[in-house]
């Protein structure tokens, strides 16, 4: 199933992708920030129900998640982008905090001051969406309270990183986790390796696969719920393999105008223009 957050006729839904038509599953409110996402998950709203019928064509997407209870990622999470950092392996999940600010649909604009930060970077990466309250799960039994995955352009200020010795803010202006298009259900993407990558300007800047994952997402999961209680429409993001900005000979960071796409197989893709003020 490919569950999204769509505006149709001034109004927000949740729908159901399907080929080239949508089935709008919950109309929750005419604001844009309406989580419909979380409010049907709190509600019990079965997801495969029918509903009125519209052309993919005639809606916009937007973030399939605006406002969860809590942003969390992973941070060196793959074996070739800890090693093009110069850093350890860790031996268990590094985690950050992105605030909610900085969520963006996967067709608006990325904006950010220059005054700010002159060296924002780009980081591809699959993002766990949770379905169900997990506290204290096993890893065997994550898999079930993981509703599916989307795609995170997790924009990291390199500047502001080095400064802080810490991540919060770095992590967390304004625009800075482009989310979408969609939710692709955990069942209906299984177990495969997913392939990711990160195109600047037509040019290919990052290639991975999950199978370079250090800690998979049940493993993630299971550890984060083992002191952090993850309710449903809570998002993660999983880490991004190797190719970044900041790692490049000279460093490559975002400039106005550019253009950035970030891709996960089988869920599609975040395409980004970025405009500085």
């Amino acid at each position: 199933m490919r569950l999204g957050r769509a505006a149709i006729d001034g109004r927000i839904h949740l729908v159901r992708v399907e080929g080239d038509e949508v089935v709008t599953l919950l109309c929750e409110s005419d604001h844009v920030a309406a989580d419909v996402l979380r409010e049907a998950l709190a509600a019990g709203i079965d997801l495969e129900s029918a509903g009125q019928r519209r052309r993919l064509s005639e809606v916009a997407l937007l973030s399939p998640v605006v406002n969860p209870s809590k942003f969390l990622g992973v941070g060196l999470n793959y074996r070739e982008h800890a090693r093009e950092t110069g850093l350890d392996i860790p031996e268990r999940p590094t985690l950050f905090v992105k605030t909610s600010n900085t969520i963006i649909g996967p067709s608006d604009d990325l904006v950010f001051r220059r005054e700010s930060t002159r060296q924002a970077d780009f980081e591809v990466e699959l993002a766990i969406v949770i379905g169900s309250r997990a506290r204290n799960v096993a890893v065997a039994e994550a898999h079930s309270t993981i509703l599916g995955y989307t795609v995170c352009n997790d924009v990291t200020a390199r500047d502001a990183q080095l400064a802080d010795g810490q991540w919060v803010r770095a992590k967390s202006f304004d625009t800075f986790a482009p989310l979408g298009p969609v939710i692709v259900t955990a069942d209906e993407l299984g177990d495969r390796p997913l392939h990711l990558e990160t195109v600047l300007n037509g040019n290919r800047m990052q290639v991975g696969c999950t199978d370079d994952m250090i800690f998979d997402p049940p493993h993630i999961v299971s550890f984060i719920s083992s002191c952090i209680t993850l309710e449903p429409g809570d998002v993660i993001t999983t880490g991004t393999p190797p190719g970044v900005g900041f790692t490049r000979t000279p460093p490559l960071f975002l400039q106005h105008g550019d253009l950035i796409s970030v891709e996960v197989m089988g869920i599609g893709a975040c395409v980004n223009r970025v405009r500085t003020e």
